[in-house]
């Protein structure tokens, strides 16, 4: 076995695209000639992929493909062969057309097919050749990549073909060998190009492991993709130098995609745009340029940066001065929305809100903000929070995205209002809110720092994901257009993490007060709850909770979860005692009790308790439950349980020596109100019946 490598060389392909295409390309060809049977065992798949490549090197490839064994069914032998045994016409046709007319009864067995008797063929396959395996599978990779937008174009012979840039060269290669395959016009050689400026174009290829290698010594390219963004890191930090080096994952691949040979230089600005908001600027450098900003030890921005080039030189400075001109007009832009904008007050901005349209069946957003301001208002209610600033930050909450600055850059939306909350002089916690409702935006980010901020925050996500829910739109399998789940774990976090004291179904059901005046919206609270449950299972999941742990708490459907934690916490520390798998498998043999007795349960009767370990079990229960009670009012969870395990000894005496379903109805009811009273102090934090194996 040999290595096999094919190289697809292209004219600049999509950065964005680059890592899927080249996942695509790859992965079809390994997986065509895999099915094949082409592959040994221990074969492994290296990809490439750099703005002017696509390519893949597999290790372990057979030069032919293994004989196959094949079993044809032909007919049933009722239908193959007459009363008297011979073969029937429609026996021959069916020869015929699968190729097997000299077949003779002799040549076919006879085995069962389910219940029914048939004849089959079995003959061997002889295996194909890597050319026409590698042929079959580089047609399956090139017409089943997801291309963003196919290019047509015309060959020098005059073809006109379909890719998603034009192709020049087809490398194929197995062991040393040329593979004799064609595509795309182009027929298979062992020649690739270089760096279009940095080396000569035309590169030879020895043999299928020398690729890399050699690329990157005569060809000055880089081929893999991940070896050239640790290159690109590992230079940016070294220049970064006691700064920090602004390095978003998108923007880091985006630059690979860009280059073939990374050289990072060090580029300037006019301090003077360090007046702008540092968001802005940062923006713009990373969207527009693909810059990369730095920041000093305290976070501020600094006034240098770095660029990421495809060309190394001994002298640099004309590249440098360039990307210092081209970044200078972006960062005049910046500063120019941005002291266009402070000439206007928020609050002068809201009448234009009701010219933008939230949703049809909504209305504007102005009439969204008012629904939003009234929920905020009523939760500000539940909290004892200051009401006015609550109003002041609703009302000015969404008012940037008028302003020039969030026209030209979405993506700083409630950034800037913050700072032009902060210019126009409202109180800091209104001017943090236009940021901080939108908190968190994505998972794992920080939540409101403010209560004010935290109080909008929950509202506008109620809202948005009760109103959007009651006209018809809830999310369908993968499609999420308006982001409902990402609200609906925004509203989790905030009510788990801030420990706020307030019922989901009543802020649910305020919600749906609010919108229930439109005529398009229907009360969707019978589906929202599932939906709800299954985002807070998925959370807690995520936080390293088991399933019976989260099911004993979210079974008993609690309409508040600020001590949530708590109760799962103390459900893990009671699943450790030595009492809880005994404790746990008597409550679910109650619950079981319970559910068949159709007995109302009164209060325990002391005169009619016969047995003594139904005494003792009830004298136990008498003794615990006044500190039981305690320790629960407190929100003591563990040591809760901890008490109740104290029982573990009294009922498993009490299973073992009472029969519970008594013939004398008096013994029997009274039974059924003492394991009533056991049941409710047992599961009062969560129900532990759920942690039984």
């Amino acid at each position: 076995m040999k290595p096999l490598l094919v190289e697809l060389c292209t004219e600049e392909l999509p950065p964005r695209a680059l890592s899927l295409l080249s996942e695509s390309f790859a992965n079809a060809i390994s997986d065509s000639l895999k099915q094949a049977g082409f592959l040994g065992d221990n074969a492994q798949t290296t990809l490439f992929a750099t703005p002017r490549r696509l390519a893949v090197l597999i290790s372990h490839v057979a030069p032919n493909s293994p004989d196959k064994p094949i079993r044809v069914k032909i007919l049933p032998v009722s239908v193959a062969l007459d009363a008297e045994g011979n073969p029937t016409p429609p026996l021959e046709k069916k020869l015929a057309s699968l190729g097997f007319s000299g077949i003779t009864l002799s040549d076919m067995e006879k085995a069962m097919d389910g219940k029914t008797e048939s004849f089959f063929y079995c003959y061997t396959a002889p295996g194909t050749s890597l050319a026409d395996g590698l042929q079959a599978a580089l047609a399956a990779a090139v017409t089943s990549m997801p291309i963003p937008k196919m290019m047509s174009y015309q060959r020098p012979d005059g073809e006109t073909v379909q890719f998603v840039r034009p192709v020049h060269r087809l490398l194929a290669l197995y062991g040393s060998d040329i593979v004799p395959v064609a595509i795309l016009g182009l027929s298979a050689g062992r020649m690739t190009q270089g760096h279009r400026f940095l080396s000569r174009d035309d590169i030879v290829i020895p043999s299928a492991d020398t690729y890399e290698i050699t690329l990157e010594t005569e060809g000055k390219v880089i081929a893999s993709f991940p070896a050239r963004k640790d290159r690109i890191r590992a230079i940016l930090h070294d220049k970064a130098q006691r700064d920090r080096v602004l390095m978003p994952e998108s923007l880091l691949e985006e630059v690979t995609a860009l280059v073939e040979w990374p050289t990072v230089y060090e580029c300037h600005f006019d301090p003077v745009f360090l007046d702008v908001p540092q968001e802005c600027l940062i923006l713009t450098m990373q969207t527009n340029q693909k810059y990369f900003a730095l920041t000093d030890a305290n976070g501020h921005l600094c006034s240098r940066f770095l660029m990421v080039s495809n060309m190394e030189t001994s002298d640099p400075q004309r590249i440098i001065s360039g990307n210092e001109r081209v970044i200078r007009p972006r960062l005049s832009d910046a500063r120019f929305f941005f002291e266009q904008d402070k000439k206007k007050r928020l609050e002068e901005r809201l009448a234009g809100l009701s010219q933008v349209v939230y949703h049809n069946k909504l209305g504007s957003l102005a009439q969204r903000m008012a629904r939003v301001r009234i929920l905020a208002v009523a939760i500000a209610e539940m909290l004892h929070a200051d009401i006015p600033l609550v109003e002041r930050a609703t009302m000015l909450a969404k008012a940037d995205l008028l302003t020039g600055m969030v026209g030209e850059f979405p993506e700083l939306q409630g950034i800037m209002g913050t700072y032009y909350a902060r210019h126009d002089g409202e109180p800091e916690e209104v001017a943090l809110t236009a940021m901080e409702h939108y908190l968190p935006r994505f998972a794992g980010d920080v939540l409101p720092s403010s209560q004010t901020g935290t109080i909008v925050a929950l509202a506008d996500k109620l809202e948005a994901l009760t109103g959007i829910w009651g006209i018809g739109l809830q999310p369908t399998g993968d499609r999420d257009p308006f982001a409902l789940r990402r609200h609906t774990l925004g509203i989790l976090r905030i009510l788990i993490e801030k420990k706020l004291p307030l019922s989901l179904r009543a802020l649910l059901n305020k919600a749906v007060g609010i919108l229930a005046i439109n005529a398009s919206f229907q009360d969707p609270t019978s589906g929202l709850i599932p939906f709800i449950m299954d985002r807070l299972r998925g959370l807690l999941r995520d936080r390293g909770y088991k399933p019976d742990e989260i099911d004993s708490v979210l079974s008993q459907h609690p309409d508040r979860l600020d001590d949530l934690i708590e109760r799962l916490d103390a459900v893990r520390e009671f699943a450790t005692l030595p009492e809880a798998a005994s404790l746990t498998a008597a409550n679910k043999r109650i619950t079981n009790i319970l559910k068949k007795s159709s007995i109302r349960a009164g209060s325990v009767q002391h005169a009619l308790l016969r047995e003594e370990t139904e005494k003792q079990l009830y004298a136990a229960i008498s003794h615990i439950k006044p500190s039981a009670d305690i320790l629960l009012t407190q929100g003591n969870y563990a040591e809760t349980l901890k008490v109740l395990a104290r029982l573990r000894d009294e009922v498993d005496a009490f299973f073992t020596h009472v029969l519970v379903m008594s013939e004398d109805n008096q013994l029997r009811n009274n039974r059924i109100a003492l394991l009533t009273e056991l049941h409710g102090m047992m599961n009062r934090v969560a129900d532990i019946s759920r942690l039984a194996s």
